[in-house]
């Protein structure tokens, strides 16, 4: 059985249970059971119950409890953003952020599933015109979700929502560093839908998070790491479960040479810094062309010297939420400054015990760590390149492929297109992700499958088709009655349609 999400710490109690601390402090948010592999199935069972209750009702009474839920969030905002800081140490602000981009899907979601999921016709074609051709969309039936620390609102329901939008009812373990939070979102829906257990929540660690994906669940949601999602995947196969793998970036920012400087530097900042870099589709590199790098380097100096994290009220962003990434940044930064890399904003000074200061890091060679690896801190390489060609092989050069941005006044969208990724902005930060009809997901080691708008929907759905003969053939070409002088027809008539080329 794989290991899923193996950090944390267990209360070695007869009851199994673990503690919810909070990063800044390491006081108890919160205690939470450890769910066996047996509760994990009688979960996943109850589940398959509510499933047949929440298909029943129909897009249009899955629109208003999800619309219900979306309320209850929203008049409880405050409550649930305390409960971010206290679980991962980010500011309130931040909190929110996430909470009213979670909002926004709800109600996208709710509002166009029944447009993207309901019967649609299809033409039938010239030799079966005899028929009316259609598909529609039916849930999967349960779907396990397997949630994020970094932005345990946001992330988590982009699987949750759609997943919900689309009939399937959902067994979902949040991480165990923000248990509270999902046991906030599974409670508060319940009081939206308290008939049956549609959306349950189970806790724990890598035994928890293994038995969910070798259970009886139609799909599997997953977002951490690449390392885990391969065995997320691999335990998946089992029982050959589909799975939606969301495994982080190392996500670049591209700036030509007419870019505005100052608005591609804010945003560099921002993306490599919000939520103390622990930002899947955050900005880990930059590649700036010639003719501009030594201004922006610049200015990314002087914005970055605005920035602060710590656990105060005051501060930009808050402490690393996982202990054990510290040492990742760590070695990242000692490998590039090994390699030739210079620190022209912050150091290896920066690394506190609980806090990274924002780092710049310029000259790093492409194979050093910092560039190749996800590091999931505020830092950001920054390199000089010729021109754009040289910027997008550059980026492209990576196992990663979930986001990217792009500053120019005028090759925006040629140069988008030339990304391997999932999405990019132009002119702008991870602007994708806060666009609810826009699908969000990567490729390689930022996993496979989409969330969010239209391909999010049908990712937990399963096409139906259906074909239904209104009057019988003149041809009858499906039949044993079938004669030759039909079949010399059928020849003549593919000669006419399609032997010619054009």
């Amino acid at each position: 059985m794989a290991t899923v999400l193996p950090e944390g710490t267990a209360n070695n109690t007869a009851e199994r249970t673990f503690d919810s601390l909070n990063p800044a402090t390491d006081e108890v948010v919160g205690t939470y059971p450890i769910t066996t592999p047996a509760e994990v199935d009688a979960a996943v069972a109850r589940a398959h119950d509510a499933a047949r209750f929440w298909d029943e009702l129909g897009f249009a009474g899955r629109a208003q409890r999800l619309r219900k839920w979306k309320s209850i969030i929203t008049r409880r905002l405050p409550e649930l953003c305390a409960l971010v800081r206290a679980e991962t140490g980010k500011p309130e602000g931040d909190a929110q952020l996430e909470i009213v981009l979670a909002i926004e899907h709800i109600e996208w979601a709710a509002k166009h599933a029944k447009k993207i999921l309901g019967p649609q016709r299809r033409s039938p074609g010239l030799l079966l015109a005899n028929n009316a051709a259609s598909v529609e969309y039916h849930p999967l039936g349960v779907v396990g979700a397997i949630g994020p620390w970094n932005y345990p609102v946001y992330t988590p329901l982009g699987s949750i929502t759609y997943a919900l939008a689309a009939g399937n009812a959902v067994v979902f373990k949040p991480s165990e560093h923000t248990p509270g939070v999902g046991k906030w979102l599974v409670d508060t829906f319940a009081e939206a839908v308290p008939e049956q257990p549609v959306l349950q929540l189970i806790t724990g660690f890598g035994e928890t998070g293994a038995a969910l994906a070798a259970s009886d669940v139609d799909k599997i949601a997953f977002t951490g790491s690449a390392a885990t999602g391969k065995k997320v995947m691999a335990t998946a196969a089992q029982r050959l479960t589909p799975v939606v793998i969301e495994g982080g970036g190392k996500d670049a920012v591209l700036v030509d040479a007419d870019a505005d400087l100052d608005a591609a530097a804010d945003a560099t900042v921002w993306g490599a810094c919000a939520n103390a870099g622990q930002t899947c589709a955050g900005v880990e590199r930059a590649y700036v062309h010639e003719k501009v790098y030594d201004d922006f380097v610049a200015k990314v100096v002087e914005k970055v010297g605005t920035v602060r994290g710590g656990s105060d009220m005051d501060a930009q962003y808050g402490p690393m939420t996982m202990r054990s990434q510290i040492d990742v940044i760590r070695r990242h930064v000692e490998d590039a400054l090994e390699r030739g890399g210079k620190a022209v904003y912050g150091g290896l000074d920066s690394i506190g015990e609980r806090t990274v200061q924002p780092i710049v890091l310029v000259d790093v060679p492409e194979d050093a760590a910092a560039v190749r690896e996800e590091t999931f801190g505020p830092t950001v390489t920054i390199a000089k390149v010729r021109d754009m060609d040289e910027a997008v092989a550059r980026a492209n050069a990576s196992t990663y492929g979930l986001g990217s941005a792009v500053f120019t006044r005028g090759k925006g969208v040629d140069i988008a297109r030339r990304l391997r990724t999932g999405a990019t902005s132009i002119n702008a930060p991870l602007s994708f992700a806060g666009i609810a009809s826009l699908p969000f997901g990567g490729h390689g080691d930022s996993g496979f499958g989409r969330i969010h708008g239209p391909e999010g929907l049908r990712e937990f759905a399963r096409p139906k088709a259906i074909a239904r003969q209104r009057f019988s053939p003149p041809l009858s070409l499906t039949s044993f009655s079938r004669t030759k002088a039909t079949e010399k027809l059928v020849a003549r008539m593919m000669r006419v349609l399609h032997g010619r080329s054009r």
